[in-house]
């Protein structure tokens, strides 16, 4: 698609008016709404014409010798910014201090009996210790019980309510 001069003054006539990028696009027709974003920085138009409304007139009524504000036909007021300002950080509220939870009580830690794989039952704890490519790769080796394949303690790390871990992130 190419920007004829007719084109060209048709979009910064309506950008000065305060239309959209995609407003824009559509009463042109043929272009998409980043065209007419890339052709408008080309252009340099990236300030907005300033919205009339500001600068309205007052005018005294024929009878009633009060005054009035009108806004001229077709605009619509627009606020007008200059640089880049999508960046700017703006913060209306303080930061939210993070907390963290702390065990309730002392946390005993099982002492390991460092199985290999091969030595594992249906009733020893499967929790992997290490690096499986390092040679002292071991399992826990405790008692499982019935309930799954870890003790009590690695069952507690494994199987987290999905209510704590919200609360930990």
């Amino acid at each position: 698609m190419n920007w004829t001069d007719e084109r060209v003054e048709t979009l910064k006539k309506l950008w000065a008016e305060g239309l959209s990028a995609s407003q824009i696009a559509a009463q042109l027709g043929g272009v998409s709404r980043n065209a007419v974003i890339g052709k408008v920085h080309r252009l340099k138009l990236s300030s907005r014409g300033r919205a009339t409304s500001q600068r309205t007139r007052q005018k005294k009524a024929p009878q009633t010798g009060t005054t009035t504000t009108r806004r001229p036909r077709n605009t619509r007021p627009m606020t007008t910014t200059v640089g880049a300002t999508a960046l700017q950080a703006q913060f209306d509220e303080e930061p939210v201090a993070r907390t963290y939870l702390q065990p309730v009580g002392n946390v005993v830690l099982p002492i390991s009996r460092k199985l290999a794989l091969t030595q594992l039952t249906e009733t020893t704890c499967k929790w992997p210790n290490g690096d499986p490519l390092s040679d002292d790769f071991n399992f826990c080796g405790n008692e499982a019980g019935d309930a799954g394949p870890y003790c009590g303690y690695h069952s507690r790390l494994a199987y987290q309510p999905a209510s704590e871990r919200r609360r930990s992130r």
